[in-house]
């Protein structure tokens, strides 16, 4: 579906790309299961279930860990008041509107499809911004979801998933053992086959690990573009920025690792004080790399 959000023809290459990466990485992860072993297809079935299941049910799963509920316009009316001035400048449909009472603040956009979003945002966001950097956030969210980034971020996880999943069933195969170690000859081989696909699932799992990293940082940043765009104030945004990244550090350790599964959805990490992630493990750039961006955007506007 069409909306006034402006092409991202970088991101897209990338996704593209990306995508190309994680397919052709695929193939051959499939390719060395079948050569090693077959019988590994009821792990390959159940880790297919699992990951459709999170994909037909990210909004509501998301929801759920994060304790948040929708709210309606006359519950939230500063929330829904903003979406409907932004969603009508984007011509696009309007997400569903989630509150999740907690203290860290930060927003996150999920959904499967643009007509099945939503939109959460926290307590702990709404309490620090003020109404213009508020709509810098949501502008910035709702560019997720035109550019269906929750729906590209879950498809091109499947790979990583799956590759841990059957590096585990390896692992808990060689502790445990099979019908092979009743025979010395086949059990050194049944072992030797079990460290030989431990070793392609864990390459496999590195390398979609690395490819998922560099387009969630890259899709951060066109997010932050088209926010920007859309508003028509970056400076809104890179104060918003500013203050959660601050806020965020001030947050006790205990509930930063709590949240720090949703750092690939997030508006920013949650990452405590004294925290760094190389640039390559990274879900999110720098925020001195998306300030310097839109401090770019401010002078050319």
């Amino acid at each position: 579906m069409r909306t006034r959000f402006r092409p991202d023809h970088q991101l897209i290459t990338r996704m593209l790309l990306t995508t190309f990466l994680l397919g052709l990485v695929y193939v051959v992860f499939i390719a060395a299961l079948i050569v090693l072993i077959k019988s590994f297809v009821v792990v390959v079935l159940i880790a297919g279930l699992f990951l459709g299941a999170q994909f037909w049910f990210s909004d509501r799963i998301a929801l759920y860990a994060m304790q948040a509920r929708i709210v309606t316009p006359e519950q939230q009316p500063q929330l829904h008041g903003i979406l409907d001035r932004l969603c009508a400048t984007a011509d696009m449909p309007k997400p569903r509107v989630a509150v999740a009472d907690t203290d860290l603040p930060n927003a996150f956009a999920t959904g499967r499809s643009t007509r099945r979003a939503v939109l959460c945002v926290t307590t702990g966001l709404m309490r620090r911004l003020d109404t213009e950097e508020l709509e810098g956030v949501l502008a910035h969210e709702l560019s997720h979801v035109a550019h269906r980034d929750v729906v590209v971020m879950t498809v091109a996880s499947f790979l990583g998933v799956l590759a841990g999943l059957v590096a585990r069933f390896a692992f808990y195969s060689s502790l445990f053992g099979g019908q092979g170690r009743r025979d010395g000859r086949n059990g050194d081989s049944t072992f030797v086959l079990i460290l030989a696909v431990m070793a392609v699932s864990a390459a496999v799992y590195a390398i979609s690990f690395l490819l998922i990293r560099a387009l969630s940082r890259y899709r951060e940043l066109a997010a932050d573009r088209a926010g920007a765009m859309l508003t028509g104030r970056p400076s809104a945004l890179a104060s918003a920025l500013t203050k959660v990244s601050g806020e965020i550090r001030k947050i006790p350790t205990r509930d930063l690792r709590a949240a720090e599964a949703f750092n690939a959805f997030f508006f920013a990490p949650a990452l405590g004080p004294g925290v760094s992630l190389s640039s390559l493990l990274s879900t999110h750039p720098t925020l001195e790399k998306r300030l310097d961006q839109l401090a770019k955007m401010s002078t050319q506007l």
